[in-house]
């Protein structure tokens, strides 16, 4: 991923050099599974040990020779450790290391992950406490159907982080898996025992049935889990914009000091936050495309996912890892306009309202139908007048006036009862 948009936090779990590191790491790991069962003397394995380095710089040159990533590794490291080094990668694969290596990088990607979502829920979960009881209006299709508070809109966000939050938990042990069988997973050339060692030693579960490789279908759900994560960030980020456009303006994002907005119009305040947010998702999205792909490999391998792998894993998980640090700081410092709020939601003089009028017609004997033609009529001719105020139409409709008293039509238009059971959303979720 460019660096505009790579935070060092996991930027630094997808550096060549970290790489290189949890090979080494690996190798290293397979010796002392070697020397325990006896293979190698455990003298080489503490000189391997002691010895054992690489550059970079002499790896990418000897890689343009060989024309292989990983012999050029191995031949760097061999001139560090010297005659020992004849011990490293004995009966090994290249995958072997390659994919053992990657499942490390997983796991500590999806352990920065999941801290960060920790820290998005709070930061949803105190905004949620925040305004439990900021009433707005709630939208279907784009109009305006019924109270609720900006709150109970937080609390399903916080659901939403909640359920990504356990997709991680369950990814983190299904990408914790290393394989170290050999050139087409029949151990041929290496003990099971050796792969049982060193994965518990790098804290892995060797993969129960690998070819050469292990299978693609775990690097997908991978891509899967973030991209279903980056569409979650997503949702709440087209939410925000929504509720900032400047005939709605019910929230905004934090406008820092001397901050600008448009080359063109001095005027401009706008939501590039969540905009940014939205055009991210389709990354990941997008990712999830190739990692698909990247399943159905010939036989036992080919190398066809190994160039995509090499872009959409560390691309994904530094823009799934932004993501979460973008949306929490502006969550945090979102600006909340409750006067909007409510000057929206009484539009058309409390049109919202309808259903409450329809069932308390219904409830005093009224057939439901033509109660609905009553409150409808109403609303349509509110909706349509500049200035309609729903409200009034109903205190003066005949048959309205001949079913309710003036107490019970107030009682309808009272926002408390669209809200009365918020708490016990607010109680499943520990609010």
């Amino acid at each position: 991923m460019i660096e505009r948009y790579t935070l060092p936090e996991m930027g630094n779990l997808w550096t060549e050099t970290y790489k290189l590191q949890t090979w080494l790491q690996v190798e290293i790991a397979v010796c002392e599974a070697q020397a325990e069962l006896g293979y190698i003397p455990s003298e080489a394995v503490e000189e391997i040990k002691a010895k054992a380095n690489f550059d970079i710089k002499r790896v990418l040159e000897i890689e343009a020779e060989v024309r292989h990533d990983m012999i050029a590794f191995l031949t760097n490291v061999n001139e560090y450790v010297g005659d020992a080094g004849r011990y490293i990668h004995l009966g090994l694969t290249s995958s072997d290391v390659l994919d053992t290596a990657l499942a490390l990088q997983l796991v500590a990607s999806v352990d920065v992950l999941l801290e960060r979502t920790e820290a998005l829920s709070q930061a949803i979960r105190y905004q949620a406490q925040q305004h439990r009881d900021t009433v707005m209006i709630g939208r279907s299709h784009g109009i305006h159907a019924e109270p609720i508070t900006f709150g109970f809109k937080l609390a399903g966000w916080l659901a939403e982080v909640f359920r990504n939050r356990e997709r991680l938990v369950r990814l983190r042990q299904t990408v914790a898996v290393g394989k170290i069988s050999g050139a087409v997973g029949t151990y041929a050339n290496v003990d099971p025992r050796v792969e049982a060692i060193a994965c518990r030693n790098l804290g892995l579960e060797p993969d129960t049935a690998s070819t050469q490789v292990i299978s693609r279908d775990i690097h997908a759900e991978y891509v899967q889990t973030l991209a279903l994560l980056a569409a979650s960030i997503e949702r709440f980020a087209v939410e925000i914009r929504n509720l900032q456009r400047t005939d709605v303006l019910e929230v905004e994002e934090f406008f820092a000091k001397g901050q600008k907005g448009s080359s063109a119009m001095p005027h401009k305040r706008n939501p590039i936050r969540s905009e940014r947010l939205t055009g991210m998702a389709r990354i990941i999205r997008g990712n999830a495309v190739a990692a698909l792909e990247n399943v159905a490999l010939w036989h036992e391998r080919d190398i066809s996912h190994s160039c995509v792998e090499r872009m959409i894993l560390p691309d994904s998980s530094t823009v799934a890892h932004f993501m979460l640090v973008e949306l929490t700081d502006l969550v945090k410092n979102l600006l909340v306009y409750p006067e909007n709020m409510q000057r929206n939601m009484n539009l058309y003089g409390g049109v919202v309202f309808s259903q409450r009028v329809l069932l308390t017609l219904v409830e005093k004997g009224i057939n439901r139908e033509e109660a609905y033609k009553i409150v409808q009529s109403c609303a349509h001719i509110a909706w349509n007048q500049t200035d309609g105020d729903f409200q009034s139409l109903i205190r003066e409709n005949e048959q309205v006036k001949a079913t309710l008293s003036p107490t019970e039509i107030d009682t309808c238009f009272d926002p408390k009862h669209h809200l009365k059971n918020l708490d016990q959303i607010y109680q499943r979720l520990d609010i």
